[in-house]
C-alpha cells in the first residue's frame, strides 16, 4: 500500500498521476495499520541524493510502531531536500508487522544545454549567465530566467534587436535549449542635444558616456541602459547648478537597416534656484561666523542639494574636531515662491567628550603598542578631546587613513563606544589585518634609471625579537612579525643601474617617537665616460616632536670606486680616479604642519641640515627643501585640488668631489631634462657637476574621481652655477596606493622645456614607477 505526500508539484506528469492514484487508494489501508510494528525501513529511487541525506530526513525507525502522521512528515522533509521533485511512501503487512519504503522522485537533470543561433558571443560566455550548467538539476524557473540574463548580455554588447526563446517541451525530457536570433548591433551615428541654453552641446557631451568614437577610432554601439545612465548624468550636473526642475528624455530613431542608431537628449532646463535665507539654531558652542566657514551656500546664491549637504557635513565636522562625538545637524529646505529656497540647520550639540580607555582588536599578528604609539603621536590619547571628525568609525576620516597606511592594514575603524565615565566616549578601535610582507621576483622601470629587474624580500611589520621556534615559523612567515618595524633586502640588477640594499627601520624606538635605521648598500652606474661603484653603510636617528618639529643626525660611510675611464675624460673625473672613502656626519631639523602623512592639503614642511665629510675628501654639504601645500578647490565628495610648491637649495662648502655635488634634470629637480642633464661641462662636455643649486616648483594636483588617481599641472625651474635659469611646464599622471607603495606616488609626466642652454639634455617624457610587476 502507498501514501504520497503531494506537497511538491512539478514533476514527472505520469510519475505524478501514478502517485496520485496509489495515494487515494492507500488511505483506507493505512488507517489499520497504526498498531502495527516497524519491521524496516528502506528507501528506493534515489540516484544523486545520498542514502545518508535521505535517512538524516526521516523520524521512522525500525522497532517503532507505525505512524501514518509521521510517514507523511517524513515524505514531506525528503521532498525538501536539495535535488528531489516529491517523495511518497508505501507499506507491505508480512506476518503482522510494516515493510516501510520511502520513494524519492528526484529532479530531472540538465542533460543537454544547447545554444542555436548565437554567432557573435561564445556558448561559453552565455552558459556564465545562467544560474545552471550541465549535470545540475532542472529548474524551470531557472531556465526562463536565462532568457533575461543572456539578452542583458546582449544589450550590453549593443545587440539591440535580439530575441531569444526557450523550446519548453524539451525541458521534460532534460534538454535546454534556446534559440538566438542576435539581430543587427546598430552603432552610434551621432548624439544631439535639444533646447540646451545653460550648458553647450560639448559641456554635456563630456558628462556621458554614449558617443560616436570611444578614444577617437573605435565605434559605440546602442546600449539602452547606458543611454538612460546618461540621462540621469546629464540631470545630475543641471541639478548640481541649481537647476532642480531639469528634466530630459531621450529619444532613438534608427537607420532602415538597423546598423545606426540616432540619440537625442531633450532638455528641460526650468528655473535655476537661489538661496533666500541660511538659518541655524541651537548652536551654542560655536558662533554663526564660525560655522559658515567653508560653506558652498550663501545668500542669493546658487542653490543644490549637494551644496547644502556639504554644508551640514562640515557644521557637524566641526563639532566632532572639538569632543561633540554625538552632534546632529538636521538639514531643512524650504522652497517659495520664484525659486527660491530658505535652508535651515537645526544643531543639537549634545555632551563634549574627552577620550577614555582605547581598546584594540582585530590585530592577530601586530601588537597593541604599534597601533597605540601611531594614535600618541597623532595626538589621540586619553584625556584628549574626542575629535570624531578625524575618528570616524567608517575608515573614512583622516586618523584612521594614517593608522591604515602607517601600519600596513586592510583597513583601520576608530569607534566611539559608551564609556563608564561620563564625560568621556572610549574608543573602539577595529584592525583587519592585511599581508605586510613579500618575497618578490619581478621587474621596476624608471626614466632615470632604465629598467631594473629586482629580487627582493619586504616586510613592513618586522619584529626583529620574534625569532622562529622552528623551521615551519620561518618558512611560512609567521616569525619576525608584529612589532612595526621594517626590513627590506633587495637585489637590482639592471640596464643603466645595479644596487643592492639591506635595511632595518624601526619607527618608534624604545615606543617613543624616535625612529632609527640601518643600512648597508651598493650601486654600480656606467656615467657618460666612467664607472661608478659605491658601496656603504648608514645609521640614522630623528627625534619628532608634539608640536611639529623633529631634528636628526645620520652618519654614512662609503667606499666610491672610479673606474673603466674613457680616453679623454675631463680632469675632475681623473683627480678621483680609484678608490674615494667617505665619512660623513649629518645634523638636521625639520618641521612638519601637514594635515596628512600621505596626502596632505595644507600646511608646510621643511628640511635644513648640514653635513660634513671627510677621510680622502673633507668638504661640507649645506642643504634644505621646503614645501608649502594649499587647497585650491574642495568638491562635494570632498575630494580636493591642491597646489604644492616647492623650494630645495644645497651648496658645497669646500672642494667635494665631481660624484658628490649638485645636479639638475629628471623627476626629482627638474622635468623636461634628462637625469643629470644640466650641469657645467667638463672639457669633453661631460656633466661635472654644480657647486650650488636651486630648483623649485608648482604643481597642481587635481583628482580624478578618487584620491588614488591625479591629473597633474606643474611648472619647474632650477639654477647652477653656469648658465640661464632652466624652466618647463608639463602635466602628468599620478596613482597613490600609500598601503602598496608608502608616501612614494607613481608618476607618469610629459614636460617640455621653456628655458635652457645648448649643452643641456632634454627628456620628454618621464615616468617612476614604485611597484613591481
Amino acid at each position: 500500500m502507498i501514501h504520497k505526500d503531494m506537497n511538491r508539484g512539478m514533476g514527472s506528469v505520469p510519475a505524478l498521476a501514478a502517485a496520485m492514484v496509489l495515494a487515494l487508494a492507500a488511505l483506507t489501508f493505512a488507517e489499520g495499520e497504526e498498531s502495527k510494528l516497524i519491521r524496516s525501513v528502506d528507501i528506493s529511487g534515489q540516484t544523486t541524493v545520498t542514502r545518508a541525506q535521505i535517512f538524516s530526513a526521516l523520524r521512522a525507525r525500525a522497532g517503532q510502531m507505525f505512524s501514518k502522521q509521521t510517514a507523511i512528515e517524513d515524505a514531506a522533509r525528503i521532498a525538501r531536500l536539495e535535488g528531489v521533485e516529491s517523495s511518497y511512501y508505501t507499506i507491505v503487512d508480512i506476518d503482522g508487522q510494516i515493510e516501510l519504503t520511502y520513494v524519492v522522485v528526484e529532479k530531472q537533470l540538465v542533460r543537454e544545454l544547447i545554444f542555436k543561433g548565437n554567432k557573435k558571443i561564445s556558448d561559453a560566455k552565455l552558459t556564465k549567465e545562467l544560474s545552471f550548467k550541465l549535470g545540475d538539476h532542472l529548474d524551470i524557473l531557472a531556465a526562463r530566467a536565462g532568457l533575461d540574463a543572456m539578452k542583458k548580455l546582449y544589450l550590453q554588447k549593443g545587440y539591440a534587436w535580439t530575441t531569444i526563446t526557450l523550446d519548453e517541451a524539451g525541458l521534460i525530457i532534460g534538454k535546454v535549449e534556446y534559440t538566438i536570433d542576435e539581430g543587427d548591433r546598430p552603432k552610434i551615428a551621432s548624439v544631439a542635444f535639444k533646447n540646451n541654453r545653460v550648458f553647450s552641446d560639448k559641456e554635456l557631451g563630456r558628462t556621458i558616456k554614449t558617443k560616436t568614437k570611444k578614444f577617437l577610432f573605435w565605434s559605440v554601439y546602442y546600449n539602452e541602459d547606458q543611454v538612460q545612465e546618461d540621462a540621469l548624468k546629464v540631470q545630475e550636473v543641471y541639478q548640481k547648478r541649481s537647476y532642480l526642475d531639469a528634466r530630459i528624455e531621450t529619444k532613438v530613431s534608427f537607420s532602415e537597416d538597423k546598423t545606426e542608431a540616432y540619440l537625442e537628449f531633450h532638455v528641460t532646463e526650468g528655473p535655476a534656484y537661489a538661496v533666500e535665507s541660511i538659518l541655524m539654531y541651537g548652536n551654542k558652542f560655536f558662533d554663526v561666523g564660525r560655522l559658515r566657514e567653508q560653506m558652498k551656500l550663501i545668500e542669493n546664491g546658487p542653490y543644490s542639494d549637494d551644496r547644502a549637504d556639504f554644508d551640514a557635513k562640515k557644521i557637524r565636522s566641526k563639532y566632532q574636531e572639538q569632543g561633540f562625538v554625538d552632534v546632529q545637524v538636521d538639514l531643512k529646505r524650504t522652497f517659495l515662491e520664484g525659486a527660491r529656497v530658505r535652508v535651515e540647520h537645526t544643531i543639537t550639540e549634545g555632551s563634549r567628550f574627552r577620550i577614555g580607555q582605547v581598546a584594540i582588536t582585530g590585530n592577530s599578528v601586530t601588537h597593541d603598542n604599534v597601533v597605540r604609539r601611531v594614535l600618541d603621536e597623532e595626538k589621540f590619547t586619553p584625556g584628549t578631546w574626542y575629535n570624531a571628525d578625524t575618528a570616524r568609525g567608517s575608515g573614512e576620516g583622516e586618523l584612521e587613513k594614517t593608522l591604515k597606511g602607517t601600519i600596513y592594514s586592510e583597513s583601520a575603524t576608530i569607534t566611539a563606544v559608551s564609556s563608564d565615565d561620563p564625560g568621556r566616549k572610549d574608543a573602539l578601535v577595529t584592525i583587519s589585518e592585511g599581508q605586510t610582507g613579500s618575497i618578490i621576483l619581478g621587474a621596476g622601470v624608471g626614466s632615470d634609471s632604465g629598467v631594473i629587474g629586482q629580487i627582493a624580500y619586504d616586510q613592513r611589520n618586522y619584529d626583529i625579537a620574534d625569532w622562529p621556534e622552528n623551521w615551519n615559523e620561518l618558512i611560512t612567515g609567521k616569525a619576525f612579525r608584529g612589532a612595526g618595524q621594517r626590513f627590506r633586502l633587495s637585489l637590482s640588477p639592471g640596464t643603466e643601474q645595479s644596487s643592492y640594499l639591506v635595511s632595518f627601520t624601526e619607527p618608534y624606538l624604545y615606543d617613543k617617537p624616535v625612529s632609527m635605521e640601518v643600512a648597508g648598500m651598493g650601486f654600480e652606474r656606467e656615467w657618460e665616460s666612467y664607472t661608478e661603484d659605491r658601496i656603504g653603510g648608514r645609521l640614522s636617528f630623528e627625534k619628532r616632536y608634539s608640536d611639529d618639529w623633529r631634528r636628526g643626525v645620520s652618519f654614512r660611510l662609503d667606499n666610491v670606486d672610479v673606474t673603466d675611464l674613457e680616453p679623454g675624460v675631463p680632469k675632475e673625473v681623473q683627480d678621483v680616479k680609484g678608490s674615494n672613502v667617505l665619512l660623513g656626519a649629518r645634523l638636521y631639523v625639520g618641521k612638519d604642519t601637514t594635515d596628512s602623512r600621505f596626502r596632505p592639503t595644507r600646511g608646510y614642511n621643511f628640511d635644513f641640515g648640514y653635513e660634513q665629510v671627510t677621510l680622502d675628501h673633507n668638504f661640507g654639504i649645506l642643504s634644505g627643501t621646503q614645501r608649502w601645500y594649499h587647497t585650491l578647490h574642495e568638491d562635494l565628495s570632498e575630494l580636493k585640488t591642491v597646489l604644492e610648491t616647492k623650494i630645495r637649495g644645497g651648496t658645497i662648502v669646500g672642494d667635494a668631489p665631481l660624484f658628490e655635488k649638485f645636479y639638475a634634470g629628471g623627476t626629482s629637480t627638474i622635468r623636461g631634462f634628462d637625469y643629470r642633464g644640466v650641469s657645467p661641462r667638463g672639457s669633453n662636455g661631460d656633466p661635472i657637476g654644480s657647486d650650488w643649486i636651486i630648483n623649485g616648483s608648482a604643481e597642481v594636483a587635481v583628482p580624478l574621481a578618487s584620491e588614488v588617481f591625479s591629473w597633474l599641472f606643474f611648472a619647474d625651474a632650477a639654477f647652477i652655477e653656469e648658465g640661464c635659469p632652466r624652466t618647463s611646464i608639463g602635466t602628468g599622471i599620478q596613482i597613490q596606493i600609500p598601503q602598496w607603495f608608502g608616501p612614494v606616488p607613481m608618476r607618469f609626466e610629459v614636460a617640455s622645456p621653456i628655458t635652457k642652454e645648448g649643452e643641456d639634455e632634454t627628456q620628454v617624457f618621464s615616468f617612476s614607477v614604485g611597484a613591481l610587476f
